[in-house]
């Protein structure tokens, strides 16, 4: 069950950030408004926490996941360090997207790893 709710908080907190930044036509409009800026950096947040949170054993299982990106952007959010517009970018444009996509592929290689109780 531990790596089926942190899986599934990474998935949803990406989903909603897809949501959010689906309709935008690029970097410029994501910094231009204030408020889903916002909103996407709360979603990184709680995704760079979890990832965070996750079992060594786990980590090992995903080798091609930037988690020196993963950290270093849970620092800039969780301590509201400025300038982060790279980091944000990068994270929404690709480590995001990269992240959840093989986090999905390890689901349905290893399903066992994300049952209850295991």
């Amino acid at each position: 069950m531990y790596h089926q709710s942190l899986y599934a908080i990474v998935m949803d907190a990406g989903t909603e950030l897809g949501v959010l930044t689906r309709e935008m036509q690029g970097e410029p409009e994501l910094f231009a408004s204030t408020l889903t800026l916002a909103a996407v950096e709360a979603r990184l947040l709680t995704m760079a926490h979890t990832l965070g949170n996750l079992t060594p054993v786990l980590r090992a299982k995903l080798p091609h996941v930037d988690w020196a990106g993963w950290q270093a952007l849970h620092e800039l959010l969780r301590l509201d360090r400025q300038p982060r517009r790279d980091a944000v970018w990068y994270a929404v444009s690709a480590l995001a997207p990269q992240t959840m996509e093989l986090l999905a592929a390890l689901r349905r290689r290893e399903p066992v790893w994300f049952e209850r109780g295991y």
